[in-house]
């Protein structure tokens, strides 16, 4: 039986959801990576970022056209400032997504080699590039949680996929999607004393488009969705109240929804 889901992706099959596709504009998502642009997709935590990526990832991947991969960098927060220790994490993450979501065994092989170079400043770059190289389709590239990244990490990271964006997609991801809270804009970075802000460390973003959240019919589609599994009914006189509770944030409408089932 499908349940609210309050913790976590939600995964068609287990939780009511709606269509994640919908709660984007993927006309202008498929146009952006068609003409091989880097961007950015932001929303407070609990909004449905991670939903909506993995959808995008399907869908693009079924279509044929593009070879998509998510990937959630969140492990390399705990390098803090330490730069061989956060590409670690970011590109075991990238070899494990590789090996999760494509199947492809050879492409983490790639990807984990790079560890035994010398260099980590260049570590996620020459993936990213050696993966290009290979790929029978251009390669679209999703990460996630960007923004969980600490100080000279999260510098060495932006930097790098600036320095690979000369060469796609032939040698080079054909659109990377940064994804987390913020705004790359509004980033904050501390590096040696100075301040240096995430959008003069990644100048190449044509646009940053925000998750927004559910509309009022939305909220009650969703808590319908239980009514038609179960026959459990939601009173039409509720829905009002469950707004101006929610006023429609993903997690709320799902809480609550949860909570009166």
């Amino acid at each position: 039986m499908k349940t609210f889901n309050t913790a976590g992706p939600s995964i068609p099959g287990d939780h009511y959801m709606l269509d994640p596709l919908a709660r984007i504009d993927l006309t202008e998502i498929e146009a952006l990576i068609d003409a091989k642009r880097y961007f950015v997709l932001h929303a407070p935590r609990q909004t449905g970022k991670t939903t909506a990526l993995l959808a995008l990832m399907h869908h693009l991947n079924a279509q044929g056209r593009y070879r998509a991969l998510y990937c959630n960098i969140e492990a390399a927060q705990a390098a803090r400032g330490n730069v061989h220790e956060g590409m670690a994490a970011i590109v075991n993450a990238l070899a494990s997504a590789a090996s999760v979501y494509w199947r492809d065994e050879a492409a983490a092989q790639v990807a984990r080699a790079r560890l035994h170079e010398a260099g980590a400043t260049d570590w996620v770059r020459a993936t990213l590039e050696a993966w290009s190289r290979h790929s029978p389709r251009p390669i679209v590239l999703f990460l996630d949680e960007v923004d969980a990244l600490v100080g000279d990490t999260l510098i060495s990271l932006l930097r790098q996929i600036r320095a690979g964006y000369a060469q796609r997609p032939e040698a080079f991801p054909q659109t990377v999607v940064l994804s987390g809270v913020r705004d790359v804009r509004d980033y904050r970075i501390h590096s040696g004393g100075e301040i240096i802000t995430g959008g003069s460390a990644f100048n190449i973003k044509a646009v940053s488009l925000r998750l927004s959240n559910f509309s009022r019919a939305e909220c009650e589609a969703l808590w319908q969705q239980h009514e038609a599994e179960t026959g459990q009914r939601f009173d039409a006189a509720i829905y009002p109240e469950l707004w101006a509770d929610t006023e429609g944030q993903p997690w709320l409408v799902n809480a609550l929804g949860h909570e009166l089932t």
